[in-house]
């Protein structure tokens, strides 16, 4: 695990130790919008910040145009960066974007740890989450998926490198996960940033390719135009989750309904 993830996961413990654990079932009454997937789909990203690009295009006030235009282009769900202390995150980002657009599913993406920060989720209307596989030990990965199948959620399930791949894929072996692969609720995603430098490495989803599952699969980092969904759909990727250039569009409506047009013609 890099020294930025040792960092992310340490900071985020702190979080769910601080936690009220205890909830109620009124506290998990937001309704859970299901993934729907079709030839190429995009995930689009809400961020304040990135460690790698600083300050975004984004603020308080423009939060429920910019998530409604990505629903205008066809987001297959948002992604809502709620870690606080690189992203300028906040859970209270997420739930505004669940009230914003209530027919697109809403995943939290952060550093969770803890089965609990799962339940958070739930709570704040999320309905999906991002688990990063090198963060988790097995017994504790499988605690989480549990919980997020428990509760209807789906999970994009983050891989770096190719141990990573191996064990995401081992996962499918299991008939619960299997059968959430199956329905499109249990995504593969492969990240091409490095979390010690933060910079791009783009061959890495060429290069992870041939050890892609049969699952949904989803190019993570570096796509900026149409032409990048293309390239990856070449290489059997399903799916992109994008963040910097849809927060640095004048018009992210219009790119993502580009990128889903150029990946579903690749």
């Amino acid at each position: 695990m890099s020294d930025f993830l040792k960092n992310m996961a340490t900071l985020s413990a702190a979080r769910a130790a601080a936690m009220r654990a205890e909830f109620s079932s009124s506290d998990f009454d937001k309704p859970v919008v299901p993934l729907t997937l079709g030839s190429f789909d995009v995930i689009a990203e809400i961020k304040n910040r990135s460690p790698a690009e600083g300050a975004l295009n984004y603020g308080a006030s423009d939060l429920n145009s910019r998530a409604k235009a990505y629903a205008a282009g066809g987001a297959a769900a948002i992604s809502v960066l709620t870690e606080p202390s690189r992203f300028d995150g906040d859970l209270a980002h997420l739930a505004t974007v669940v009230a914003a657009v209530p027919g697109t599913p809403v995943m939290r993406k952060d550093f969770l740890v803890d089965p609990v920060q799962i339940l958070e989720a739930r709570k704040a209307g999320a309905s999906g989450v991002l688990l990063i596989t090198t963060m988790l030990a097995d017994a504790t990965l499988r605690q989480m998926l549990d919980r997020a199948w428990e509760h209807g959620l789906f999970v994009l399930l983050e891989a770096f490198d190719e141990d990573d791949l191996r064990r995401s894929s081992a996962l499918l072996e299991n008939p619960i996960d299997r059968d959430q692969a199956d329905a499109g609720q249990l995504l593969i995603g492969v990240n091409t940033r490095n979390l010690r430098t933060l910079a791009v490495d783009a061959q890495r989803l060429q290069k992870l390719a041939p050890q892609l599952p049969k699952a949904t699969c989803v190019a993570e980092s570096g796509l900026a135009v149409a032409a990048d969904a293309a390239r990856v759909a070449s290489l059997g990727y399903r799916m992109a989750l994008v963040g910097t250039a849809l927060m640095q569009s004048d018009d992210p409506a219009n790119l993502i309904a580009a990128m889903r047009a150029a990946g579903a013609t690749a």
